[in-house]
């Protein structure tokens, strides 16, 4: 019986190395092979946290959520394009499972289930999309360190007037 940390170290490093796969597989550069695996097991880790207290779909929209805001973060430090790190970053979230079982289901006539499955994937595909959308929404300057050291230092001055 595994324990919890256990549990969450064999998480991350099987996101990790996934999303790494993924990453090779789309032909990121070398040299971002860490960063994208780091993101998608930290999308993952999240979801594995939350899916316990929320559905699948909330679960889900966490996971993404953090994904992109990594990927985000990344993206103007290191000076590269977001869908590096966000495009792999995702795939752990993916309703594939979800996906194939409605697959099945349809084809053997089982469609209630089928059914239930879709729109379970539904869900989460939606929720992943709302996560893309709620942090790629906020200005790239927000993530610079210059705006916050502008936003403080005018922060400071109308303190001291």
């Amino acid at each position: 019986m595994m324990s919890a940390v256990q549990d969450i170290l064999l998480n991350f490093f099987c996101a990790f190395f996934g999303t790494i796969g993924f990453a090779v597989m789309f032909n990121v550069p070398k040299r971002f092979y860490i960063s994208c695996g780091t993101t998608g097991a930290m999308g993952w880790i999240v979801y594995c946290l939350a899916v316990e207290h929320a559905s699948a779909a909330v679960s889900s929209f966490f996971g993404a959520l953090v994904v992109v805001l990594i990927s985000r973060m990344l993206t103007v430090r290191l000076k590269c394009p977001i869908t590096i790190f966000m495009i792999s970053g995702i795939f752990p979230l993916v309703p594939g499972a979800g996906v194939y079982y409605t697959a099945y289901y349809l084809v053997t006539g089982q469609l209630g289930e089928a059914a239930q499955r879709g729109i379970g994937a539904v869900k989460v595909a939606f929720a992943i999309v709302l996560g893309i959308v709620f942090i790629v929404s906020i200005p790239r300057e927000f993530f610079q360190p210059r705006y916050w050291k502008k936003r403080w230092s005018l922060h400071k001055a109308s303190k001291e007037a």
